[in-house]
Parts: C-alpha cells; sequence; structure tokens
C-alpha cells in the first residue's frame, strides 16, 4: 500500500539541490509524481508529489528533514484519499495593467463565483509599446462540474475595464 506525500521545499538555490531530494525519495522507493518548482531571488521553492510505501514513510521524512543541515527545509504532509467531487477545471488567462492587490481582486473574485484555485502562475512583463509593466495570471480554477464559465469570466472582467480574460 502506498501513501500519497506532499513536500513544500525551501532553500537558498545551488547546484544539486533538486538531484539530493530526488536520489532520497528514489532510495525510499518512493515514486515522483509531480512537482513546481521555481528560482525566486536567489531562493529555491518548491512543491512535490510522490507516492511512497507505507512502510517506507517514516524513513523518508526522517532522511528529508537530515537536508535542514544543508538550509534546505522541507515540511510534508500525507495527503489523504481525495473525495470524489464532481468539478470541472478551467484554464484561466488574466493580462491587464499592473497595481497593488490585484491578486487579492482576481483571487476574491474566483472564490465568489464558488472556484477554487488548483495552479496560480503570476507576473509582470512589459506592454510591447509602452514598456508598461503588464500583470498576467494563468492557472486552473475547478468550478463545480455543473458550473459554466460565464459567472467566472464575467466576475474577472468586472475588476477592470483594461483586463482581458480567456477562459477555456
Amino acid at each position: 500500500m502506498k501513501e500519497t506525500l506532499i513536500m513544500t521545499v525551501l532553500g537558498a538555490d545551488r547546484t544539486g539541490l533538486v538531484r539530493s531530494i530526488a536520489a532520497i525519495v528514489a532510495a525510499h522507493q518512493a515514486s515522483w509524481q509531480e512537482s513546481r518548482m521555481a528560482r525566486l531571488a536567489g531562493q529555491f521553492a518548491g512543491i512535490l508529489r510522490v507516492d511512497c510505501p507505507k512502510d517506507q514513510v517514516a524513513a523518508l521524512a526522517m532522511a528529508l528533514q537530515q537536508l535542514a543541515v544543508e538550509g534546505i527545509q522541507i515540511h510534508l504532509i500525507q495527503e489523504p484519499t481525495p473525495s470524489a467531487e464532481d468539478r470541472r477545471v478551467w484554464h484561466i488567462d488574466v493580462v491587464g495593467n499592473d497595481r497593488a492587490g490585484i491578486v487579492h481582486e482576481l483571487t476574491q473574485a474566483i472564490a465568489q463565483c464558488g472556484g477554487n484555485v488548483e495552479e496560480l502562475v503570476t507576473g509582470l512583463e512589459s506592454a510591447a509599446m509602452s514598456g508598461h509593466p503588464l500583470f498576467r495570471a494563468s492557472g486552473k480554477v475547478s468550478l463545480c462540474g455543473t458550473s459554466d464559465e460565464l459567472p467566472l469570466r464575467t466576475a474577472i472582467e468586472n475588476l477592470s475595464d483594461d483586463l482581458s480574460v480567456e477562459i477555456h
């Protein structure tokens, strides 16, 4: 029997950091299922999901905690078996002029429509002609299976006249 484990990883970015984690995961017969990783301001940040044999969970957790001496902080939780909710996942892309509070407004609009943020990547880029900073968000939002995307699109578009919203 396998257990699903979710880990967050933080530490000063360096060559071989991911390799160190992957070696420990493999040494405990765990299977690396998916991950999201990034370098942010010189720091490494990651989240990953592994499936691990039940009898290896404690040893894997202990081995990962040993990385703290190298400045790598790992938080590990066991994920319960997910419920069989009927939800549809929508891919969203939002672009508009940057301003303070835009992520808060976007996530509030999603929540008010009963949406759950499953994945979100945000960043700034320069507008083609003016060089003005543009906010871009892309990700996945789940809604109850019977919901269509129109209320979600409307709620996001109503945040500002300058937002371009694509949902598919």
